[in-house]
This record gives structure tokens, C-alpha cells and sequence, in this order.
């Protein structure tokens, strides 16, 4: 009877800690878009209420890290359960950068609604929403240990790296344009990084999830081994 009582406990402790990353990365995702809406609507008390909300993240992140510990402690997991905690650790900590990220795009947004727009902003809410789908996608793999889904970000971070690019080229042309322009293209161009970094570390939760499925670590591209199209 208490080896079964034990087994309970375990496998409560794993549903808890999955479904505190996954309340974790509801509150990321939420603040990535209300970070964006801030800027394209110029709502700088939504603004102010994503840096409030951070430290929901915050609190949670210190809550996985802390229910990991004690899992390793008292439970000792072996193999595939192992690996679980293991992802849980990385994933915790990229899930808090984006919580951050999304804070730095608040932060800037509120700056630029103080002053005339530069330019409509088509392409900087469509890197938001691909960043987005990037870390919902990849959040959907760890749920579901779906290798498929995981690789789908992974490949889709060509898309993400594109649009930057073009946003920041756009951005440049405004600067060289006219060095009016150069205080506010410069705050867009940071809100555009935050935005693929959000996308790379979207990216580094799939490469967890790989490894927590299939044990194999894939974070360098030179041991990746996905079908070429």
C-alpha cells in the first residue's frame, strides 16, 4: 500500500508541475499579444498592465523550479521522467524571457504612443502573431510529446527570421530617409528583435521537447536530422 500511495503522489507531482508551465505559457502567449496590441493601438494602460502582469510569470517560474527540486529530492525519477523535469527546467527559463521580452515591447510601445507614428505598422503585428504561433506550437508538443509539431517550429523559424529582416530593412530605409525618423525606426527595430527572440526561444522549448520524447539533443544545428524539402 505505500509504494502505490507513492506512485500517486509521483504521477500528482507530474501533472502539477505540466500544468504550471502550461498555465506559464498561457500567461506568455497573453502577454505577447496584449504587448503588440499596446503598440498598434496605442494603449499605453494595456502596456502598463503587460509589465504588471510579468510578475505573474514570475511567481510561476520560481514555483516550477521549486516543485522540480523537489521532485528530484524525494522521488529520484529515472528515464522518460527524468527527461520530463529536465525539459521542465529549460522550458521554465525560456518561458520567463518571453515573459521579459514581451515587458521590453510594452515598454518601448509606451515611448512611441507618445509621439507620431513612423509608419503604419503592417508587418510588426504579423511577426508578432508568427512569434505567437511559434510559442503556442511548441507549447502544443510538450502537451501532446508530438516530435512532429515540435519539428514544425523549428522549420518555421525561417519565416520568422525573414520578416525581421524585412522590417528592419524598411526600418533602415525610414532612417535614411530623413534623421527625424531615427528615434522612433530605432524603437521599432528593438520591438522587431524582441519579437524573433521571442521565436528563438520558441525554438529552443521544440528542441526540448525532442529531447524529452526521443532523448536525443538536437539544440546544435550539426546534430539536427530533419527531412530536407
Amino acid at each position: 500500500m505505500p509504494a502505490t500511495h507513492t506512485d500517486k503522489a509521483f504521477e500528482q507531482d507530474l501533472r502539477d508541475l505540466r500544468e504550471k508551465l502550461l498555465a506559464m505559457g498561457a500567461k506568455v502567449e497573453a502577454l505577447i499579444a496584449g504587448s503588440t496590441r499596446a503598440l498598434t493601438e496605442r494603449d499605453s494602460s494595456l502596456a502598463e498592465s503587460v509589465i504588471k502582469s510579468d510578475k505573474d510569470v514570475n511567481r510561476l517560474e520560481v514555483e516550477v523550479d521549486d516543485l522540480c527540486r523537489r521532485i528530484l529530492a524525494l522521488r529520484q525519477p529515472a528515464a522518460s521522467d527524468l527527461r520530463l523535469i529536465t525539459t521542465a527546467l529549460k522550458i521554465v527559463t525560456d518561458l520567463e524571457r518571453i515573459g521579459d521580452l514581451a515587458v521590453n515591447i510594452a515598454e518601448r510601445a509606451i515611448d512611441l504612443n507618445q509621439v507620431t507614428p513612423l509608419a503604419p505598422y503592417v508587418d510588426t503585428p504579423k511577426l508578432a502573431e508568427l512569434a505567437q504561433q511559434q510559442v503556442k506550437k511548441a507549447l502544443d508538443s510538450f502537451v501532446s510529446n508530438d516530435v512532429a509539431k515540435a519539428e514544425e517550429v523549428l522549420k518555421g523559424d525561417d519565416l520568422l527570421d525573414a520578416l525581421f529582416l524585412k522590417i528592419f530593412n524598411e526600418l533602415l530605409a525610414y532612417m535614411m530617409e530623413d534623421s527625424k525618423n531615427i528615434r522612433r525606426a530605432t524603437a521599432l527595430m528593438f520591438i522587431a528583435k524582441h519579437l524573433e527572440r521571442i521565436g528563438d526561444h520558441a525554438m529552443n522549448v521544440a528542441e526540448m521537447v525532442v529531447y524529452m520524447v526521443r532523448g536525443k539533443d538536437i539544440r546544435h544545428p550539426l546534430s539536427r536530422n530533419l527531412p530536407q524539402e
